[in-house]
């Protein structure tokens, strides 16, 4: 179990290393351009993804990932929030009032045909 375990443990941080290298965009990476950072991960299989986490990537605290420019989930947004209230769209009481009033219409007609048909039998 112990020797398979020294494998799994290196391929493991090496594929999470290239997947990180990969994602990571090309302005923050640091000291070599992007896909020297890969060739290194790849080639230099244990100690490729230890460089790679300690020199090759601009890190941020994780208070300020989300803030700087980032997405932003649209609940949390004050610009999409207020583009909603801006929006031109039809009156909810309005549309409700055509919905009831079309609903009367509807039960009129409905109870006209059913005393109709009583009333021919």
């Amino acid at each position: 179990m112990l020797r398979a375990l020294l494998y799994i443990l290196p391929l493991a941080l090496t594929i999470y290393a290239f997947i990180d290298c990969l994602n990571t965009p090309e302005e923050e990476t640091k000291h070599l351009p992007k896909v020297v950072w890969v060739i290194i991960i790849l080639l230099f299989w244990i100690v490729g993804p230890i460089v790679w986490f300690f020199a090759g990537k601009a890190r941020r605290p994780a208070s300020a990932r989300g803030r700087a420019g980032g997405w932003v989930a649209p609940d949390d947004n004050p610009e999409f929030l207020k583009s909603l209230k801006q929006q031109d769209g039809p009156d909810d009481e309005a549309v409700l009032k055509d919905w009831e009033a079309d609903l009367r219409r509807r039960e009129e007609e409905l109870k006209k045909r059913e005393s109709g048909e009583d009333t021919d039998k």
